[in-house]
């Protein structure tokens, strides 16, 4: 018997994070293969299956696991793409925007570095946009638009990873999410934002399909097997030589971009898995 199972977040109960692997076990089941929802817990380490598709950032967890079995997308690429200042450095050589790593901070009471902020506005300047390396859904990334403001989110974020990243001005409020599934770039969605320098569709960005062109497929391509991700969303931002890389999420949601492309991802997704784990494994 076929057997999988999908593993999510021990306490999320967001509907945008549930519909992912209720479309994603729904699609497999398609294709003939038992599939069980289960919460991150101990108890994940002793379940039966296949493989396991871990809808979850809890490392820890996810390295464990994949002692066991094969598991969707690999512990080192879940690590690698939830870490923002990991992702750049893995990433070296392809198109980004300039980045400068936060220096951290083990004493509260110590003040910022002038060192650092010096560096930041003479090489980023202003706005300058400031992300904390680990977050989703563009809740904590922020934009400084002057020293004041820069040395504030410095004072605030100095015991936090984050990093210190040149604004795109053309590229402001709008990105390119796409998705790729087993190497191959399969949809693009233009995310575009009136109101905020960030696109996110949770943040009231809005989205639309987007026609899939050479630059922006070899780049994603090439970005997934760099970073040997089986399933991911890549945000490239619009800059004015071309496309620049800006984020990785190796668990990217889908049912925006399937209602913008009218694109059956999650039945792409499932097809993958199903032909790694029953095909490929077989031969």
């Amino acid at each position: 018997m076929k057997k999988g199972f999908i593993v999510i977040n021990a306490y999320t109960e967001a509907s945008s994070e549930l519909n992912q692997p209720k479309r994603l076990k729904s699609e497999l089941e398609a294709l003939g293969v038992s599939m069980e929802i289960v919460r991150n817990s101990p108890s994940i380490l002793h379940k039966e299956g296949d493989f396991a598709v871990y809808a979850d950032k809890d490392k820890y967890a996810a390295r464990a696991l994949e002692k066991r079995l094969r598991i969707f997308n690999r512990a080192e690429a879940i690590e690698i793409c939830d870490d923002k200042m990991l992702t750049h450095l893995a990433l070296d050589g392809f198109p980004m925007p300039e980045t400068i790593p936060s220096l951290l901070c083990y004493t509260p009471s110590a003040p910022v570095s002038e060192a650092l902020l010096g560096e930041v506005k003479d090489r980023l300047g202003f706005p300058v946009v400031v992300k904390e390396c680990h977050g989703s859904l563009g809740k904590q990334v922020y934009l400084a638009r002057n020293e004041t403001e820069l040395r504030a989110l410095a004072e605030r974020l100095k015991g936090v990873p984050h990093l210190y990243q040149k604004l795109i001005a053309e590229s402001a409020g709008r990105d390119l999410r796409v998705i790729v599934i087993g190497g191959r770039a399969v949809a693009a969605m233009r995310r575009t934002s009136q109101t905020d320098f960030r696109s996110n569709a949770e943040l009231g960005g809005i989205g639309e399909p987007f026609p899939l062109d050479r630059e922006a497929t070899d780049l994603s391509e090439a970005i997934a097997r760099t970073l040997g991700l089986d399933y991911c969303g890549i945000d490239l931002l619009f800059g004015k030589d071309g496309y620049l890389m800006c984020e990785v999420n190796s668990n990217a949601f889908f049912g925006a971009i399937e209602r913008v492309t009218r694109q059956n991802i999650a039945q792409a997704y499932a097809e993958h898995i199903y032909r790694k784990i029953y095909i490929e494994n077989a031969k």
